[in-house]
């Protein structure tokens, strides 16, 4: 019988950057050419922001903001460090990094070495960029993979119809996902080094923009170019739903202590077309949330795509798995924290489900 401890967190980005950096992200996305030239007036923007905008251009904010951050991460891993986990599956998405052209998987599991070095500094935007901890780019973190534990889930998964992709290496990119590295990153903020194996399941949230939005904003700088039909969409919340209320069986029925973990922030606003792409979509994270509170996951799993993509909820999609894995567990969240913003691009929740 297998012991699983749920959590759900988030991999933000603009975390790594400096305070500068983090504060200049909402600047580039409101000056964006296909962005309404309304939110240049601060007279049009809803109340509260200008607050938080501040006398600084939002200096001020991002640090009281990342000291929030720091706070939720250090308490979700003291957790998961009482726990003991064998391994921890994190459920994050691709954006345009390993998976592009060649092939664009809905799901894939990945089987890494137990022991493997991450450069996470050396590919990506923050290449070009000076990150918050001051590490060279050429700085390589060992990180520890569990072969074993994504071949019996990959097994569990198939022996109960779900068609699941695997790999054992990386493809187009010399690191993983920014997903899956900014989140163990983030669980040690403190650089005290993270021993617990990782299983990194990507789940293809961008679906039908990953590669004309390139995982990003690309779309809010250039019309994307449409050839033919569009991209095939990502899997939908209700697919997404029973990939992890299977894999809540799998792993329910295993010899292992694993941690099953959502990886994303909440509506992002540079996705939102119901917000106009530059704050995040407020009512609909709050009506998620409060569902989740309540354990009403058959709110989660019958949302559409188009209420998904709507909300600027496409990552999200990793946070869906996890309700389905919780739903078939039974198992309601203690909100950490929830967190809202203007301008730092996406709301935040931090979640764990405990292990009864």
């Amino acid at each position: 019988m297998g012991e699983i401890l749920g959590v759900g967190t988030t991999h933000y980005p603009g975390l790594t950057a400096t305070d500068k950096g983090l504060c200049s992200i909402w600047q580039k996305i409101i000056s964006a050419p296909r962005i309404d030239p309304k939110w240049n007036d601060e007279a049009n923007w809803p109340e509260g922001m200008s607050e938080e905008v501040g006398n600084d251009k939002g200096l001020s904010s991002a640090r009281k903001y990342r000291q929030r951050m720091w706070e939720s991460f250090r308490h979700q891993r003291n957790i998961i460090d009482a726990f003991e986990p064998d391994f921890i599956v994190i459920i994050a998405d691709d954006q345009y990094e390993n998976f592009n052209e060649d092939i664009i998987p809905p799901f894939c599991i990945f089987g890494m070495d137990d022991a493997f070095q991450q450069a996470p500094w050396s590919h990506g935007f923050q290449s070009k960029n000076e990150n918050y901890w001051g590490e060279p780019h050429d700085h390589e973190i060992t990180f520890h993979g569990h072969r074993e534990g994504a071949k019996y889930i990959t097994s569990g998964l198939l022996e109960r119809g779900i068609p699941m992709p695997y790999s054992y290496r990386l493809s187009n990119s010399p690191v993983l996902a920014h997903g899956f590295n900014y989140t163990v990153l983030y669980m040690d903020y403190d650089r005290r080094g993270f021993k617990h194996p990782i299983i990194p399941l990507h789940v293809n949230c961008y679906g039908s923009s990953v590669i004309s939005a390139e995982g990003a904003f690309a779309h809010l700088f250039k019309e994307p170019e449409l050839k033919g039909l569009p991209d095939p969409p990502a899997p939908n919340p209700a697919l997404c739903h029973n990939v992890g209320a299977k894999i809540a069986e799998v792993l329910i029925e295993s010899p292992y202590r694993s941690v099953i973990m959502a990886s994303s922030s909440w509506s992002h606003c540079f996705l939102s077309s119901n917000t106009g792409y530059v704050v995040p979509d407020f009512s609909s994270d709050r009506v998620m949330l409060e569902a989740l509170k309540a354990g009403d996951y058959n709110v989660w799993k019958e949302r559409t795509m188009a209420e998904v993509e709507g909300a600027g909820h496409h990552e999200l999609l990793n946070w869906h798995v996890l309700a389905g894995a919780m739903d078939t567990l039974d198992r309601k969240p203690e909100i950490i924290d929830y967190v809202e913003t203007f301008i730092f691009q996406s709301n935040k929740c931090f979640a764990i489900f405990p292990s009864h």
